[in-house]
């Protein structure tokens, strides 16, 4: 057999990256993204972007992601193969490392085909090093689902202090059911958990003052709100309940606070996540009109 060449692509090489075929079942190209295109904005850049090759044909591919002008790659987001060990050396073969990120459809256990797509990656990936963390859903909301009235049950406070902020995270990471902020916190602690994601929240291209923390009428912490924007769209950044309030449906109210204070500002969608095991979480978006449009399956 010829030997397999991986390496990264060359300035100008876009063809060949997306001369792999690809039916658009899972990953990036089931949410219709154009390589090519996100190229061109910066968004993959040819030292984050290999190849396995083998007689000049491509086998398998893989490309890391991240927001123009950031430094490092965030997410490993676009990765297939005709060749299932050539997709394995690539992985650990390629210098970097960030978290896989592959798109699903909803319920894609019940099609075989996208099925055999997402465990043939998922396998790849365990092979190369990786572990499965967790899958999520993923909503989008748009006019059409309707507005949810507010509940009017908190009072609703912009926070500009990030040390603030920050302790309230600590609050809310206490017993938190999210799988990333429960790995966090068993391997680096609960501050780290909390810096993490007040980093992630500042490192997103929206305004700050955005954000709200959430009282009772009495001026208790119920949790913080914070709407945001990704690359692409107004997301529901941040949802979370102080331990000593949970049980009383407030991720609802703080759920439909977001809603609001992103289509004051314009929105015409919003897209949210949670994980599948977080079943509270799951139910507000259900309620507030957020139907699920993709599965994601995280792996680090």
């Amino acid at each position: 057999m010829t030997e397999l060449v991986v390496r990264p692509l060359e300035a100008g090489e876009e063809s060949l990256f997306t001369s792999l075929p690809d039916r658009g079942l899972v990953g990036r190209a089931l949410l219709g993204d154009d390589f090519t295109e996100m190229a061109k904005q910066g968004e993959y850049r040819p030292e984050w972007t290999w190849v396995a090759l083998r007689d000049d044909v491509v086998v398998a591919r893989a490309a890391w992601w991240a927001k123009p002008g950031d430094e490092e790659p965030i997410a490993l987001d676009w990765f297939d193969f005709t060749d299932f060990d050539a997709g394995v050396h690539l992985l650990k073969t390629a210098p970097l490392r960030a978290e896989y990120s592959l798109t699903t459809p909803p319920a894609w256990q019940d099609d075989p085909a996208v099925a055999r797509e997402v465990t043939t990656r998922v396998e790849a990936a365990e092979r190369a090093g990786y572990r499965k963390l967790v899958e999520r859903y993923r909503f989008r909301w748009t006019p059409e689902n309707g507005l949810p009235e507010r509940p009017g049950r908190l009072v609703f406070r912009p926070e500009p202090d990030d040390d603030v902020i920050l302790e309230v995270f600590k609050r809310v990471h206490v017993g938190s059911l999210d799988a990333h902020v429960r790995r966090t916190v068993e391997e680096h602690g609960l501050d780290a958990a909390a810096r993490e994601d007040l980093d992630i929240m500042k490192w997103m291209p929206a305004p700050r003052d955005w954000w709200r923390l959430a009282y009772t009428p009495e001026g208790e912490l119920v949790g913080l709100t914070l709407p945001s924007r990704n690359v692409y769209d107004p997301v529901v950044g941040y949802i979370a309940v102080v331990p000593e309030h949970r049980g009383h449906g407030y991720a609802y109210d703080l759920l439909v606070e977001a809603t609001h204070e992103l289509v004051g500002h314009g929105a015409d969608r919003i897209v949210a996540g949670t994980d599948v095991g977080n079943v509270p979480m799951a139910k507000a978006f259900a309620k507030a009109g957020y139907p699920v449009m993709q599965h994601r399956i995280d792996l680090v």
